[in-house]
């Protein structure tokens, strides 16, 4: 197990691509793509990695949008899913948003994932919409839970 003190939270660059990328396509059944990772860094859009010295375990994608950031991708390591690395990653992302002064971070979620509906919900997100057919799934399309965390 990792120990927090030894997490670091870093700008992503474009050498983290091929590890974050692997990262995705392991813990996500319609991951992101390659573009999607450089155009995001090419966008200027917030891209951080979650490592401890010896590999990544995380990263987070956030999509400044006036005085709003959106939450596009969140992950971490399958190895080392469930065991706070998450939340931890997701209230990092939040202190980040804060710092920058933004008022809140909107997402969205498949209401499938029960896990990280339960993680947003903890961390104080809410419900505020549903975006029908969003997500491409085995069999059609899957709704968006939108949700939103206020920051001040």
């Amino acid at each position: 197990m990792i120990g927090e003190a030894s997490l670091l939270l870093r700008d992503m660059t474009l050498a983290d691509i091929d590890v974050v990328l692997s990262i995705e396509q392991q813990i996500h059944a319609h991951p992101w793509t390659r573009g999607n990772f450089t155009d995001s860094l090419a966008s200027g859009h917030i891209c951080n990695i979650y490592e401890d010295p010896n590999e990544i375990v995380g990263y987070a994608v956030l999509m400044p949008v006036v005085d709003e950031v959106h939450l596009l991708d969140i992950g971490i390591k399958k190895d080392f899913q469930r065991s706070g690395l998450g939340k931890k990653l997701l209230g990092e992302m939040l202190a980040l948003a804060r710092a920058h002064k933004y008022t809140r971070m909107i997402l969205e979620v498949r209401p499938s994932n029960l896990a990280a509906l339960a993680m947003y919900h903890a961390a104080g997100f809410r419900e505020i919409g549903l975006r029908r057919g969003y997500y491409p799934a085995q069999h059609g399309r899957e709704d968006a839970v939108v949700m939103e965390h206020k920051l001040q």
